[in-house]
């Protein structure tokens, strides 16, 4: 993937930008009744969400900056698929700065972060977590991250903070460098927080979507999490639930009568875990982890992934 700065064409539409990127009217449409759908709106708005956010596509810039992490939620954008989310907000957004994917490097991709900062309107995404017990556990560019990022987060119209690093903390937080989420560094900042280990794309795209074409955030949580993905647990949605309720849990993972049982008993944290992935599957609807076979591990929640460690524990066992 090649990020470059796009002049544009002033008198290209939104829609003939996408066509030109090989996306269709039709299937932009879909997109965003899709995004109607998982936000709870009225379908009969799709249109005019579709008019607005096209229209917005190559105007509004985007930073994305990467703290403490594996980048895996950058490899989970680029993996998903038709019609790819990596398309809308690497290729139709303006990305200034993205060090993982931008062709640039050095003083040229520093120059293009600094130069969209000082003239501020951009939407700011976080990946990784944020160390405060030392500035030393993450530098970019002799800088420390925490002090670029709180500069970054100043001029943007918003910071949508990807995955559970980003959120809360994720795994550096059980180690030893202090890390954090967006939220605890920021203030006076609208925030969205999408937790998951890694974030799913289609969230991140709804959520770009619908605040370009309302330049606002969508309803949140007391974690400003989406209402819309983050309002049932993992636990009411399941397809093993049926197991659950009959008292039937998988105890030996080489016993394959019982594969598809019940995996409380080896450690899920579903019943706590609030998040859509058992109503909504990864990659185009192909799986979730309980439906491959391993429990929740509750990675759309602050407690992850300290809170809920060891992971793979019968909660009776554990007590």
């Amino acid at each position: 993937m090649r990020i470059v700065k796009r002049e544009g064409n002033p008198a290209e539409s939104g829609y003939q930008l996408l066509e030109r990127k090989g996306i269709s009217r039709r299937d932009f449409l879909k997109m965003c009744t899709i995004t109607c759908t998982a936000l709870g709106l009225d379908l009969g708005l799709a249109p005019q969400i579709a008019e607005a956010a096209a229209a917005n596509l190559s105007k509004k810039p985007l930073i994305w900056m990467q703290g403490q992490g594996c980048t895996g939620c950058s490899e989970s954008l680029l993996a998903s698929l038709d019609p790819s989310p990596d398309q809308i907000i690497l290729d139709l957004l303006s990305v200034r700065y993205h060090p993982t994917l931008m062709a640039a490097s050095g003083e040229q991709a520093v120059q293009s972060m600094e130069e969209c900062i000082a003239k501020g309107k951009y939407i700011l995404v976080l990946e990784g977590s944020i160390p405060t017990a030392d500035p030393r556990y993450c530098m970019v560019e002799g800088k420390s991250f925490i002090d670029q990022f709180k500069k970054a987060a100043a001029k943007a119209e918003a910071v949508i903070a990807v995955g559970s690093c980003a959120c809360f903390g994720g795994i550096p937080r059980a180690g030893f460098t202090g890390a954090v989420g967006a939220q605890d560094v920021l203030s006076g900042v609208k925030i969205v927080n999408l937790p998951s280990c890694p974030v799913k794309p289609d969230r991140l795209v709804s959520v770009i979507l619908y605040y370009l074409s309302e330049n606002a955030l969508p309803l949140l949580d007391e974690l400003k999490r989406p209402v819309a993905y983050y309002r049932y647990t993992l636990h009411d949605s399941c397809d093993r639930r049926l197991h659950f309720e009959k008292d039937e849990f998988l105890e030996d993972w080489n016993d394959a009568e019982t594969t598809d049982y019940c995996l409380y008993h080896k450690g899920c944290k579903g019943q706590d875990t609030y998040t859509t992935c058992a109503a909504s599957w990864w990659n185009d609807g192909v799986s979730y982890c309980g439906h491959a076979g391993s429990p929740c591990a509750g990675c759309s929640e602050p407690e992850y992934y300290d809170g809920f460690a060891p992971l793979f524990v019968n909660p009776k066992e554990e007590k």
